[in-house]
């Protein structure tokens, strides 16, 4: 396997960085971004695209999608028709623009909390209600309720699920069954299946994810998937994604409600940048995820063997680890400030992911295994002097 630098920690603390503006002495392990350099390749093909010194008006062409093309094939073993992709300057701008075209002022759009948090946003924002269909927990891991599920979905306000596939936080990666009922039920009730797929990219071990557009060929069905390089390869900056719409007529729906948001034509990186991880990056991205493999080891047996009363019960993808502190904790929002307080760590508090989230933690483990042991101090230290106030 080719060497790559995962050692090495690039300093954004003066750089515009969200995650990295921060106090002296702290440690940021929250937000969703890397603190790894992203892929040489991807780097060349910037600066090759910089060195020309011109920087007009773009567009996508057969080139940026047939390495869409490339790497679902390659990566995950599915086939996409380029005429199913239209570019986007990110998902979560699509997810705002599908959620405000797609659905109603007072529909229902139906989430499996806890969830990613800008879902909500998404949601709430343009004047739609969440439905969720909570995930069960029990005690280890996380379950869908098929008949909620089915009910919610029956529910003649909901027009709209937006799928965590993998999800985030918990990292759960959902059988090929369980994508192709959820998509099944969706088609049932005229629901709009809405699937991000960020992460999917990031599947450490076990069964690799199901991209939802690909479980059916039935091009009535009603489903999106959006992708992006941007949490594979470390540049969510770069501000492109693609959605993979099948049904003609709603992906014309989509492509004209992008463009009249204006979340459709890319920056000056966001073309070669893409091209060259799809086309380049396999071997980074299999480097990555071996030293994501260690760090996410290294932390289950430090919590064994150091903090026996909270528990990982993260699944097998993304980078963020979903740890139940339920055991001192129900108040998820009081112990991450406690910690930033007295230890620096900064982690995200599960409450903003809502259902069961507030007895959980979830923690970015995307960075060289040096750091990952400060953090581990860090989290050890403030648990100690958090149950003394208990």
């Amino acid at each position: 396997m080719e060497k790559f630098d995962f050692e090495t920690v690039p300093d954004r603390t003066k750089t515009d960085s969200v995650k990295w503006n921060i106090k002296k002495d702290q440690l940021p392990m929250w937000i969703a971004d890397m603190d790894f350099k992203t892929a040489p390749a991807i780097i060349d093909a910037m600066k090759e695209k910089i060195e020309l010194g011109a920087f007009g008006y773009e567009w996508p062409g057969d080139d940026y999608f047939d390495s869409v093309s490339y790497w679902l094939k390659s990566q995950h073993n599915v086939q996409a028709d380029k005429k199913w992709m239209i570019f986007t300057t990110g998902v979560v701008p699509a997810i705002s623009s599908i959620v405000r075209h797609v659905s109603n002022i007072g529909d229902n759009v139906l989430v499996q909390e806890p969830v990613y948090n800008i879902f909500y946003n998404s949601i709430e924002n343009n004047g739609r209600h969440v439905l969720s269909n909570d995930l069960e927990f029990d005690g280890s891991n996380y379950h869908i309720n098929w008949d909620d599920l089915e009910e919610k979905l029956a529910n003649p306000l909901t027009t709209l699920m937006i799928f965590c596939n993998p999800h985030n936080p918990i990292g759960k990666v959902w059988s090929k069954q369980e994508v192709e009922k959820i998509a099944n039920l969706c088609h049932e009730y005229n629901v709009v299946l809405l699937s991000d797929e960020i992460h999917g990219d990031l599947v450490r071990q076990g069964f690799d994810y199901t991209p939802s557009f690909s479980v059916t060929d039935d091009e009535n069905k009603k489903i999106i998937s959006l992708i992006s390089p941007s949490k594979t390869f470390n540049v969510a900056a770069l501000h492109a994604a693609t959605a993979i719409i099948p049904n003609e007529t709603l992906r014309n729906i989509v492509n004209r409600d992008l463009n009249s948001d204006e979340v459709a034509e890319p920056n000056l990186l966001a073309i070669p940048a893409t091209i060259a991880a799809y086309k380049q990056g396999e071997s980074w991205l299999a480097a990555l995820k071996q030293q994501l493999r260690e760090n996410f080891e290294y932390v289950a047996d430090f919590i064994k063997q150091n903090i026996s009363d909270i528990k990982v019960v993260s699944g097998n993808a993304t980078y963020l680890m979903w740890l139940d502190v339920e055991a001192f904790c129900d108040n998820s929002d009081q112990l991450q400030k406690f910690l930033v307080d007295k230890t620096g760590l900064i982690l995200s508090s599960g409450s903003v992911y809502r259902g069961n989230g507030n007895q959980f933690l979830r923690m970015n483990l995307a960075c060289p295994l040096d750091l990952v042991k400060d953090g581990m101090k860090r989290l050890q230290k403030g648990i100690k002097l958090y149950r003394k106030t208990i």
